[in-house]
């Protein structure tokens, strides 16, 4: 018997009909908690049978479309592509097929964990700062707010939504923003190749990290609330039903329940998308709703947005294979202002993947990764943020915390599987079609879903004071200092023109630096808890690098070779490993 039934079999998962008979002797309470945790049943190396790849290839797909589509329609807006929903069909498919070649890259030549990458609102945040600028000012939206949602743009002077000359609008602000990403990228490039995240790290720790993640989260929830503004009650529908799904319905309650097998397997799997059945519920109240009438037909009347029947018309006008390739929008643009102000969301993705590469190989069964992964991780990365920016996804790649949690639940914990996925990332961005299809999504129905999931950033970011002494009055000073900071200054610059140096180019650049919260807050945690005096245990240092290597030996992997490039035993030079970074 091989070790994939084995395994199987110590779960207790029946292998075929007959083992069915057998299920009902079993007390479910006792097993569940038993086996919760305990092993995977496909690590790293392994491979299951080509249709289990291809099925559990598209639930990761499944996972991570949500997080994916949902940033171009927040960027949309802030690109003054208004409601040109062909382009922003566009825009998705480019971001699924970025997302699909960076999983790839990661997979195979990266840290080599099955991990996948997708679009980050940690590059939002910067993204935001710059487009917020006097010269990216968006003409269609100061129309509309002044002449309602039914203005006439030609009576105005400006070109018709989805006209050439409107498209020559948006492309002009994606270009300025793939330029400063393949810029800033380059830092990421650097630091991962040169090694310079082993010297970082002694100085970088929870209290420098926390306020860059809470204040990336807090900064998007405007953009949530604006989506979800359009009909709260759809919004808070789709809410509870993330929470539903997600929560209600985890693993953890069902194993504490007696209930049927069936029952336990029919929770488990609506916990598994707990984002795609609500979407689709959201969508069907949608539906009837439009189809009776009941919301407005009316573009200014309130409720009008969580109307299905929108954007049909994107569906006829979308071609049914569009292939995305480099520099589709035109040459990309630089400035200094912008590049520096996207350094900030680069080094926030960065620290934000090293955490998800301890976490993902604790889920899926294999050693702590070493220092050469970690930096080799790093690298791809940055080469892959390069790849998005020449592309045009407006957006940079980072790995995705939602399919490590998927790893958890399946315990498949499979390299291939996520390169399956990947592959599908690819195929189906080149399908205009599919990706005109998620612009039929009411905005409310998106606003309902960002309601739960900036949240979740957040508190991904306050979960890191778990390692942190919070007794420690010094430790409370810099958290509230940092956060306070963090939002206040922002704020203030976006509010008022404040940075006059006599320059102008100073003044973008201070301007897109001084109004990115997780900037301003992640440096004034950085210098206040290098400076404050404080012992690494209570800075909360100790336990936070600690905190994967007690799982070295976790799950069916006993040593690191999964972490080898490609091909490396064949070429090994002693020479090239002790002053390469990147390799073992």
């Amino acid at each position: 018997m091989d070790d994939s039934k084995s395994n199987m079999e110590e779960l207790h998962v029946p292998m075929n009909e007959n083992d069915d008979d057998d299920i009902d002797d079993l007390d479910i309470k006792t097993e569940f908690k038993k086996n919760i945790g305990k092993t995977v049943i496909y690590s790293v190396d392994n491979s299951p049978p080509w249709h289990l790849c291809i099925i559990l290839g598209f639930q990761h797909y499944l996972t991570a479309v949500g997080g994916i589509i949902s940033i171009p329609m927040i960027l949309s807006e802030y690109f003054c592509m208004d409601k040109d929903v062909l382009g922003i069909s566009e825009l998705m498919g480019t971001f699924l097929f970025v997302s699909g070649m960076a999983t790839l890259l990661q997979t195979t030549f990266g840290v080599r964990l099955p991990i996948v990458q997708g679009s980050t609102p940690t590059f939002l945040v910067p993204t935001i700062a710059i487009l917020l600028q006097p010269q990216w000012t968006c003409p269609y939206t100061e129309a509309r707010i002044q002449y309602g949602q039914s203005v006439n743009f030609t009576n105005l002077g400006l070109p018709e939504v989805g006209s050439s000359g409107h498209r020559d609008i948006w492309k002009a602000r994606i270009l300025e923003i793939q330029g400063a990403i393949i810029i800033a990228s380059f830092v990421q490039i650097f630091i991962g190749l040169s090694g310079i995240m082993n010297f970082a790290l002694k100085y970088i720790g929870p209290l420098s990290i926390v306020p860059v993640i809470v204040l990336t989260g807090l900064s998007l929830f405007p953009a949530g609330l604006k989506l979800a503004s359009g009909q709260w009650w759809i919004a808070l529908l789709t809410m509870c039903l993330v929470l539903l799904f997600s929560q209600y319905m985890d693993t953890a309650r069902i194993a504490s329940a007696r209930t049927s097998y069936l029952k336990q397997r029919i929770f488990t799997f609506f916990n598994m998308f707990p984002v795609l059945f609500a979407i689709v519920g959201s969508c069907i109240v949608c539906t009837i709703l439009t189809l009776t009438d009941v919301l407005p037909n009316i573009p200014d009347q309130w409720g009008y947005m969580a109307r299905i029947d929108r954007n049909v018309y994107v569906m006829h006008e979308s071609n049914w294979f569009r292939f995305p390739y480099p520099g589709q929008w035109g040459t990309p643009t630089v400035s200094v202002a912008s590049v520096l102000g996207m350094v900030a969301g680069v080094v926030a993705a960065m620290l934000e993947s090293i955490g998800d590469y301890y976490a993902c190989a604790r889920l899926s069964g294999a050693p702590s990764p070493p220092m050469h992964a970690i930096n080799r991780g790093v690298f791809i990365e940055g080469i892959c943020c390069v790849l998005a920016g020449a592309w045009g996804s407006g957006n940079g790649t980072t790995s995705f915390s939602e399919n490590i949690g998927v790893i958890g639940i399946t315990k498949v914990g499979s390299r291939r599987v996520v390169q399956v996925g990947g592959c599908l990332m690819l195929v189906l961005g080149c399908l205009g079609k599919f990706s005109a299809l998620f612009t039929l999504i009411p905005e409310p129905i998106y606003g309902g879903m960002f309601v739960v999931s900036f949240g979740m950033v957040a508190a991904v970011g306050l979960s890191n004071l778990q390692y942190v002494d919070l007794n420690s009055s010094r430790n409370l000073c810099i958290i509230g200092v940092a956060l306070f900071i963090g939002q206040s200054v922002p704020t203030w610059i976006h509010q008022n023109d404040a940075i006059k140096t006599g320059s102008e180019i100073c003044d973008q650049i201070f301007s897109v630096l001084l109004g990115t919260s997780m900037f301003v807050g992640g440096a004034t945690g950085f210098i206040l808890d290098n400076t404050i005096p404080g012992s690494e245990h209570e800075r909360g240092v100790t336990a936070w690098r600690t905190s994967g290597s007690s799982f070295k030996k976790h799950g069916n992997i006993q040593d690191g070779d999964i972490y080898d490039p490609p091909f490396y035993r064949r070429f090994y030079s002693k020479t090239l490993s002790k002053f390469c970074p990147v390799l073992p």
